[in-house]
């Protein structure tokens, strides 16, 4: 029967295929509980048309009747009738509030698992805050479907039948109005419903960008103070919120007409059965009692049917939730058929990059909806790239900035895969190795450290699960970072604030090469890892990376040559190629060569 009703209401093809999809993959799993809660539903529904029923006997024996005794009985029947309809409705609000606490947290173990395994690409094209705010209500949203239909259609639907069963059962003429005025009624919202499912994608969208803009002045809030953004950035909030209040208003108006539509179809319903069935009653003997049932039938049966009538207004916009939750789930990851392809670890360390080619994607729009808006191809930033970093030892990418060199670290771990030729490491295809094993063999170092909620020393183990506190805290002294941590309040043990705030630029810098330490690779992956240090701390941190880069293959990216000076290999990166090569020294003396352009402004 509800999916016949769901027939109805859902007129697309896809929204069907949405709710079936939702409900194979929730319904299944709390089988029991919506079992339960439907039994307390079907109660409610009983005992509601019951009660309508009962007003014939209340006016026929007793009114008319004058029979006291059924005047106790029904009394008692009554306070039954309610007293079962309250703890009846108490099991079914805990259990679908379960029901959908359980989802709620379902969806959100998802789609995190799912987001973990999409590429890099995926994050960059879009703003953390509006992914997080969306993914947020559109859960919200998933959670209030299931709920609304299990409440529509199964409480108000049965009520309405039984409500119906009884107008039926005492006046089967007069009842027949009822299929008239329903179905026309349902024609009527079916257009507003359409309206809706429109604006609820924008002000879901805008909702996210209110939240984006907040989470912005967070982060930047020195920055906003520094260059007085105050003003701008007060009036660009402004400006959204306005337009996430206008757009959330234009709903409200949208479903709240169907009140009026609906409160004037219950009067002139309610007013024709009183003429007409008093009509009859004077004129051809009809009996009170059975107007007196039909009356409260009608009257009760108003409020589900308002709901119901309502109800296809509520699912479009409960269903642009659920069609955005699954635009993410259904996002494919890249990475995943080769995790299924052979394993292996790097033993030597010997990487090549032989003939690469690679281009980002990018979005005409990054301000609108990411899986709205067409990818277009932009200029390569690496073109025909060969060169190899030999095992054990270190080879630097220096040049202007924008030439590919993070790029290359980045292609390296796969973050992104090559649009031509091929990426080995001790001669295997790197594109045909499991990406986990393959990353295990990194350690990675970025010039701007990401730290992670919970303590220091979660945030160095997460490099290595199993390292021991003992060579957590001797990696610490080796980066330089053991005095300042133990200095914090509860040392090792000190919760981080958001990214780490609580610390200096170098600290975090530090301890971002302590968690490098700690994972003990056999490739070590340096995007200007000293560049947040003063001069001191600088001196000692590299004294460290010397010590940790022998014997490993360690490719270092820097800005200031003076940092790659004793690296065995130097390879200048320019427009995604390589422009020259050699030592240090050797670059240094090659005249009209771009390092040597490089060193004399003081670095790349």
């Amino acid at each position: 029967m509800i999916k016949n009703l769901l027939g109805i209401l859902l007129k697309s093809k896809n929204d069907m295929g949405v709710f079936q999809r939702m409900a194979v993959e929730n319904f299944t799993e709390h089988r029991r509980d919506y079992l339960v809660a439907g039994f307390c539903l079907l109660v409610i529904a009983g005992t509601t048309a019951y009660s309508a029923w009962l007003m014939g006997p209340v006016v026929k024996d007793v009114f008319y009747g004058n029979n006291f005794n059924q005047a106790l009985i029904l009394s008692a029947t009554i306070v039954a009738i309610f007293l079962v309809k309250g703890v009846m409705s108490y099991f079914q609000s805990v259990i679908l509030n379960r029901i959908g606490n359980a989802i709620v947290a379902r969806y959100q173990r998802r789609i995190f698992a799912h987001l973990l395994d999409l590429d890099v690409d995926f994050f960059t094209r879009q703003h953390s805050a509006t992914l997080v705010s969306r993914i947020n209500q559109n859960i919200l949203g998933v959670r209030d479907m299931l709920n609304t239909v299990i409440l529509g259609y199964l409480r108000d639907m049965v009520t309405l039948i039984g409500l119906i069963g009884v107008m039926v059962y005492r006046d089967p003429i007069m009842s027949s109005a009822v299929f008239v005025i329903g179905p026309a009624a349902l024609w009527i919202l079916a257009k507003y419903a359409n309206r809706v499912k429109v604006i609820a994608r924008q002000e879901v969208q805008i909702n996210a960008q209110v939240a984006t803009a907040m989470q912005e002045a967070s982060h930047g809030i020195t920055v906003i103070k520094a260059f007085t953004m105050e003003d701008q950035l007060r009036e660009k909030l402004n400006g959204l919120t306005k337009l996430a209040e206008k757009r959330s208003n234009k709903i409200a108006r949208i479903t709240a007409r169907t009140s009026p539509l609906m409160e004037t179809i219950a009067g002139f319903a309610i007013a024709a059965v009183i003429a007409y069935g008093g009509w009859r009653v004077i004129h051809h003997g009809y009996e009170p009692s059975d107007l007196t049932s039909f009356i409260t039938a009608l009257l009760l049966a108003y409020e589900p049917a308002k709901k119901l009538a309502r109800l296809r207004v509520t699912l479009e916009r409960s269903l642009v939730n659920a069609r955005m939750i699954y635009e993410i789930l259904d996002t494919p990851a890249p990475n995943r058929p080769s995790d299924k392809q052979q394993t292996d670890k790097a033993t030597a360390g010997d990487i090549e990059f032989s003939k690469v080619t690679f281009r980002y994607n990018e979005q005409n729009d990054y301000s609108g909806d990411v899986f709205d808006t067409p990818l277009i191809k932009a200029p390569p930033v690496i073109s025909e790239l060969s060169f190899i970093a030999k095992a054990g030892k270190t080879t630097a990418l220096v040049g202007p900035s924008g030439g590919g060199k993070s790029t290359i670290i980045s292609l390296l771990q796969r973050f992104y895969d090559p649009e031509a030729g091929t990426i080995t490491v001790d001669g295997k295809d790197i594109a045909k190795l499991s990406t986990s094993d393959l990353r295990s063999n990194f350690a990675y170092v970025s010039q701007n450290p990401i730290l992670f909620q919970g303590t220091v020393r979660d945030n160095l183990r997460y490099a290595r699960p199993d390292a021991t506190d003992m060579e957590i805290e001797t990696a610490a002294r080796s980066a330089q970072a053991h005095d300042f941590i133990t200095a914090l309040p509860e040392g090792y043990e000190t919760p981080l604030g958001e990214n780490a705030t609580n610390l200096s630029g170098g600290q975090r810098q530090r301890l971002s090469i302590a968690r490098a330490i700690v994972r003990n690779a056999p490739i070590l992956l340096l995007d200007e890892a000293t560049s947040a240090l003063d001069n001191q701390s600088e001196a000692l941190v590299q004294a460290a990376l010397d010590q940790l880069m022998k014997g490993r293959t360690t490719l270092v990216i820097a800005h200031r040559l003076s940092t790659i000076s004793n690296a065995d290999a130097i390879l200048v990166i320019d427009s995604g190629r390589v422009v020259d090569q050699g030592k240090h020294d050797d670059l240094v003396a090659k005249k009209g060569g771009v390092y040597a352009a490089l060193h004399r402004v003081g670095g790349a």
